[in-house]
């Protein structure tokens, strides 16, 4: 759809010094794009005139009228239409956005979208008063930027483009007012803060705080893993004496009944015998039946086919005879899978196939099943949450797991309590007891949890207003997923600068 029009203001001011003039230059169209009208693409071609300024001292001696709302300098698109790309780039960048464009019937580029982006104006940087700080992947294990976010409002303040103390503490010397910083426990953040804002107060985020004592936790779990499975004395010895002296042959118990082969042998047994008894001799019954002599004479000499069908290892010694007891001892304790049996024996010299451990576990199996087979020890992740976990968030089974190891470890027992303690401590604001809560750790023997509280004393003041005051930096792990899904929009196309703008425009746009 085309749309002609012409302007019909009288008068133009100059946008170098805003004198008004009536002194028409000439007159020529101008084509701009416009948003789309009832599904279809829109064009509209103005009629607009160049006018002289009347100044005489003024550098630009001609200059071409704009119309509010609708035109700006070298501008093919309409004001709004230029408007609602801009939105479009800051939301969804390059080809997302450039897809979207093109459903709204404007098609354009995911490099114009770019630019754009680069074209809008820098976003106010406020200081806030609570402040957070944390730091971000530009590129997961190699670069890492610093993001900073208004604890209060939960918007994004500014990206810094590393995590440099110096970046940092420069940022808060520019921006002062800042009274409060929200921290993880980086020595790196702590020292910036110290330098770029030394009356803030320093809190660390509960977050990393539980984080930290989770590992010493996952620590003290390593130490006495042996522990956690459940003692299986008396079903490994039922399962012992039923297995002991036992042995399954591999090799096949009898003759063949069935098949084509004994089928076969059977049938050239009577044949050769029947012949005997009319008197031939071997030579032409193996000429009548066409067999070779040798076989004739075997089948002769046989009184039964069920002696020519007798597998000829039947009786001998197996590869897997030195290696029987282990399987027995394992069998016990209740290990019946055949590859992982197989891959102990190997670890142990058997120079067999996986085939034959197999069959002899087959065997097993149909000799002495499995009723009821031992239950897995928990892993040393799943203790370590169940220490660390809601002790409303575990089940039935999950609780007598836990209550079963704890009564077999008493050290794991004292650590459970230690962190129950801690919990409190933090979920009901006590800082100001964490000194007691460290002297009972201390007293204690659990080398891991007093690494933990070594840590502590080296950052007290800020895990004190951590543990006592509402703030926490838990906020800016949502904006890190949102500058993930920002930075893959622009499919590697994105620099620093160009990031940051998008997510501050999109969060001044959200707030």
């Amino acid at each position: 759809m085309v749309v002609r029009a012409r302007t019909a203001a009288e008068r133009a001011a100059c946008p170098a010094c805003g004198t008004a003039s009536v002194r028409v230059h000439s007159r020529y169209v101008r084509r701009l794009a416009d948003s789309a009208v009832g599904g279809r693409p829109a064009l509209i071609e103005l009629q607009v005139r160049r006018f002289r300024c009347s100044q005489q001292d003024c550098l630009q001696a001609t200059f071409a009228e704009q119309v509010d709302g609708l035109t700006f300098r070298h501008g093919r698109r309409s004001a709004g239409l230029q408007t609602v790309l801009e939105r479009v780039a800051v939301m969804l960048a390059g080809r997302a956005g450039s897809r979207l464009a093109h459903a709204l019937a404007a098609k354009v580029s995911r490099s114009t979208l770019l630019r754009l982006i680069r074209r809008l104006p820098e976003p106010d940087v406020r200081t806030p008063r609570v402040l957070g700080v944390d730091d971000f992947a530009l590129r997961k294990g190699h670069n890492y930027g610093t993001i900073l976010v208004d604890i209060e409002t939960r918007t994004p303040i500014d990206l810094l483009p590393d995590r440099e103390t110096s970046t940092v503490a420069r940022w808060l010397t520019e921006h002062p007012g800042v009274e409060v910083i929200c921290r993880d426990r980086s020595a790196a953040y702590a020292e910036a803060g110290r330098l770029g804002a030394p009356d803030a107060i320093h809190v660390a985020d509960r977050w990393h705080i539980w984080k930290n004592l989770v590992e010493a936790v996952e620590k003290t779990v390593v130490q006495h893993r042996a522990l956690l499975r459940e003692p299986q004395a008396t079903t490994t010895a039922a399962a012992a004496e039923a297995v002991e002296g036992l042995d399954l042959d591999l090799s096949p118990t009898g003759p063949r009944t069935t098949g084509r082969l004994s089928d076969r042998v059977r049938e050239q047994h009577a044949a050769v015998h029947a012949l005997l008894d009319e008197g031939l001799g071997l030579r032409p019954i193996a000429r009548r039946l066409g067999l070779a002599r040798n076989t004739v004479r075997r089948l002769a000499h046989a009184a039964t086919a069920d002696e020519l069908l007798v597998g000829r290892w039947t009786g001998r010694s197996s590869i897997l005879d030195p290696f029987k007891p282990y399987l027995h001892q394992r069998w016990a304790e209740g290990c019946t899978v055949a590859r992982r049996l197989f891959e102990e024996l190997r670890e142990r010299g058997y120079p067999g196939g996986e085939s034959v451990v197999k069959k002899y576990v087959q065997r097993l199996r149909e000799a002495l099943p499995h009723d009821d087979p031992p239950r897995k020890a928990p892993s040393v992740r799943d203790v370590t949450g169940w220490l660390t976990r809601r002790p409303d968030r575990l089940d039935d089974d999950q609780e007598r797991q836990l209550k079963t190891i704890l009564a077999r470890c008493p050290e794991l027992d004292r650590t459970a309590g230690h962190v129950r303690a801690f919990a409190e401590l933090m979920n009901n604001r006590q800082g100001q007891d964490l000194d007691q809560w460290i002297e009972r750790v201390q007293a204690d023997d659990l080398p891991a949890l007093h690494g933990f509280v070594n840590g502590l004393g080296q950052d007290r003041d800020a895990v004190v207003a951590g543990l006592s005051l509402p703030y926490s930096s838990g906020a800016v792990e949502g904006h890190n997923n949102k500058i993930k899904m920002l930075k893959r929009q622009m499919f590697g196309r994105a620099n620093f600068d160009l990031l940051r703008k998008r997510v501050l425009l999109t969060a001044r746009g959200r707030s």
